[in-house]
């Protein structure tokens, strides 16, 4: 098959960042490309139960200690920011808003906000500051910060994270591939081996 694989994602999720630095590498040495999806993780604990890692006793500390150790091992630039988990609702409108008109540049700025937030410890939390992460790629700031406003826009991150609790996503990263489901960036390498075997 060569149906896009599925990136489900929240730019709160450090292991989210970890994963959005691989998969579209992998999918491409299979010939397959990759949709970005970013979705509401909170949504989704109101329906699993759950809650932010960071805020749960002993898996929190683990996290502190992990996403550092694993971004070392990617090679990948880490600075945790000041203030987790991220409220990331103004980050997922921008890209719902732009990716309608422009998806190669709706992924670039996906990217880019990862790599403000994760890479470089930068809030993103508010329409104003994603809007300076776009302004390197060329999006006007005033265009951005009234299109996260837009009605549609925010009906489709509804929709979107909606679609994600239907199709069982239950935590981020999650990556689907024709309908297989895989959870978290430490399952990067059965993506590949699924891709490179045709599934087992």
């Amino acid at each position: 098959m060569t149906a896009p694989l599925d990136f489900w994602f929240d730019f709160a999720s450090p292991y989210g960042y970890l994963a959005s630095t691989r998969i579209d590498g992998i999918a491409t040495r299979y010939g397959r490309a990759v949709r970005w999806r970013p979705i509401l993780l909170g949504a989704i604990f109101k329906v699993s139960g759950m809650k932010p890692v960071m805020e749960q006793p002993l898996r929190g500390e683990y996290l502190a200690h992990d996403v550092p150790r694993f971004a070392r091992l990617l090679e990948v630039p880490l600075t945790m920011p000041a203030k987790v988990p991220l409220h990331a609702l103004a980050a997922c409108r921008a890209y719902w808003w732009l990716e309608p008109s422009d998806p190669v540049k709706a992924h670039a700025l996906a990217a880019a906000i990862y790599h403000a937030h994760w890479g470089e410890g930068r809030d993103v939390a508010t329409a104003e500051q994603v809007a300076e992460v776009a302004t390197s790629l060329g999006i006007s700031a005033s265009d951005l910060i009234a299109g996260v406003q837009d009605p549609l826009v925010k009906d489709r991150l509804r929709a979107e994270t909606d679609e994600a609790i239907r199709r069982g996503v239950f935590g981020v990263p999650f990556i689907q591939i024709d309908g297989e489901s895989f959870w978290g960036a430490d399952r990067l390498g059965q993506v590949e081996e699924w891709l490179a075997r045709g599934g087992w």
